[in-house]
């Protein structure tokens, strides 16, 4: 087994044991201890907030940052105690915390299915939780990591939540096609939205720069019939908010994404410190070769 499987099977098992007001103290120390560091994701992070807030000053970016890391311990120390939980009180919890339901039942009792576009926000295994007790199991993609043996691990975990998980290469089918035939037999299809994992993206205007999202949500939607629902996630104090928005119209695949980069925009602004992007987002930030070449790719 890799070092890296260990550690996060330890995790799993040793943050359980701990009193849950201790692993938030141990996360959010490590959070913290982040904040102080830096790094290379650290400032990535600064870099994406900074166009999130751009009316910030130093100061309050630096607050921002260490929140925003803050969250995102957070959402690890959830996942790491998530097999532990009670899942049908956490799903009442999550479902007094849920807005919006009436159009995920609208776009179900059209008996079209539903995609569900999420970014990066809040803690989306919970919105994963509470979508298993209000309408059963959804299907989902994940990047295969590696090594496999840690791929494994995050798919057995979410597969004991009720998800099914697909994996976006490798798969015995592609995913595209078993993402169609959930949508066809009028179940929800959940996708996370707001990263490009492939090259193969749709331009977007987002936060006034330009980045590429994938174009799955809005394409499923278009070639199935299937609502294409925005839902935004974020942290309370003491739990979670789920928004679903209503459908977004289909006209063209890139109308949509650019639609659903919209609404992401709106719910991150309000709740930036939840947006957990430390990774290269706008093209601006890419390396130059790469930037040249998904400019050339987008100018034919």
């Amino acid at each position: 087994m890799n070092l890296a499987t260990l550690g996060y099977t330890a995790g799993w098992r040793l943050i359980r044991l701990l009193p849950e007001s201790w692993a938030r103290g141990l996360f959010r120390a490590g959070a913290d201890l982040a904040a102080k560091r830096g790094g290379e994701s650290v400032e990535q992070l600064r870099r994406n907030l900074r166009r999130v807030v751009p009316q910030a000053g130093e100061e309050e970016l630096d607050d921002l940052v260490r929140d925003s890391l803050r969250s995102y311990a957070r959402y690890w120390c959830e996942a790491f105690r998530l097999p532990s939980m009670d899942l049908k009180a956490a799903y009442e919890k999550c479902d007094s915390q849920v807005s919006g339901v009436e159009n995920l039942d609208a776009a179900l009792a059209n008996g079209t299915g539903a995609v569900a576009a999420l970014p990066h926000s809040g803690n989306w295994d919970m919105a994963g939780v509470w979508l298993v007790g209000h309408s059963g199991t959804f299907t989902t993609v994940a990047e295969r990591l590696k090594p496999e043996s840690l791929y494994r691990k995050f798919v057995a975990f979410r597969e004991t939540l009720g998800f099914e998980v697909l994996p976006l290469r490798g798969g015995d089918r592609p995913p595209a096609t078993v993402l169609a035939e959930r949508l066809r037999s009028n179940k929800v299809v959940c996708l996370m939205a707001d990263r490009d994992l492939t090259s193969t993206g749709v331009p977007v205007t987002f936060f006034g720069e330009q980045t590429l999202m994938p174009a799955g949500p809005a394409h499923l939607a278009a070639t199935t019939g299937a609502a294409l629902l925005p839902v935004g996630c974020w942290f309370t104090e003491d739990g979670w908010h789920f928004r679903i928005h209503p459908p977004i119209k289909v006209s063209t695949v890139q109308a949509a994404t650019q639609a659903l980069a919209d609404v992401f925009a709106a719910d991150i602004a309000a709740h930036p410190a939840d947006w957990h992007m430390l990774q290269k987002l706008w093209l601006a930030d890419l390396p130059e070769s790469r930037r040249a070449a998904l400019t050339r790719r987008l100018s034919r």
